[in-house]
């Protein structure tokens, strides 16, 4: 992998993480176009998955510091350790597809676009039905509410489904709280906050396969570095750029953007 495609690459991480339309189907047609295939796919996957985590702690770092601060400052009951504990039941579902069902999800990735199109058409679904719902509550005069543990519960089996290719997990999760009747300027906050520790994790198994040995990488110093910064960078700008199209309901746009692009990986698939 060269430097400029490390650098495209990145940025599609970077923008594609947080707007609601697949950074890991993104990345498949990115690689598809680039021709870029291989075991150095996994250490870059590792190294722009990381630096949006970063990106993610940097814009919403009042946020953080807040549940740390209440979660830990106290051992009574809070907010803070109410929000976080529903942010453990929402991890909960990604958690037993990622220890018992890692070899069947990693199989869906690297063999063709048919799948990723598919996933961006469902996506877009989602995403159109979840701001019309929305619109249609508002204009009956019903507030929307804070996330509940319920909520967390179905926000948590979205995120579970979203680890297939082309199946956005902002997407998804965001449209899931939107369709639970969770308020705009929550739930993206909450979408955000509640895929730090499953990346995290994602990544530090997939570090250890690497110094087991059980993966190889040929990925240099340079693209490594210059596939992290595009994704940091791009990051921070996406995760600030969501939080407010989320509150504005803008979705549609992006489930126009999905049906198209999920429209040309089935095309590109069976041409």
């Amino acid at each position: 992998m060269s430097w400029w495609e490390a650098l495209i690459l990145g940025i599609i991480q970077g923008l594609t993480e947080f707007l609601p339309v697949s950074s890991s189907g993104h990345l498949e047609i990115g690689q598809a176009l680039l021709g870029t295939a291989g075991e150095e796919n996994l250490t870059f996957a590792i190294v722009v998955h990381a630096a949006t985590v970063l990106a993610t702690i940097v814009v919403l770092w009042k946020e953080i510091a807040e549940l740390f601060r209440g979660t830990f400052s106290t051992i009574e009951w809070n907010s803070e350790k109410n929000y976080v504990a529903k942010i453990v039941v929402s991890m909960v579902p990604v958690f037993i597809v990622g220890m018992f069902f890692k070899d069947e999800v990693e199989g869906f990735f690297g063999n063709g676009l048919m799948l990723v199109g598919v996933c961006l058409l469902v996506t877009a679904v989602l995403l159109y039905f979840s701001e019309w719902l929305s619109k249609r509550m508002e204009a009956k005069g019903k507030e929307g509410h804070d996330v509940t543990f319920s909520d967390a519960v179905f926000i948590g089996l979205a995120q579970a489904c979203a680890v297939l290719p082309g199946l956005s997990r902002s997407g998804t999760t965001i449209a899931t709280g939107l369709m639970c009747g969770v308020k705009k300027e929550k739930v993206a906050q909450f979408s955000f906050l509640m895929v730090l520790i499953p990346i995290l994790g994602e990544a530090f198994l997939s570090l250890l396969d690497l110094m087991k040995g059980e993966v190889s990488s040929e990925l240099g110093i340079v693209p490594m570095v210059v596939g992290f910064l595009a994704a940091f960078v791009t990051g921070c700008f996406a995760c600030k750029f969501m939080l407010n199209i989320v509150r504005k309901q803008k979705l549609i746009y992006f489930a126009i953007y999905c049906l198209c692009v999920g429209t040309f990986a089935i095309l590109w698939s069976i041409i």
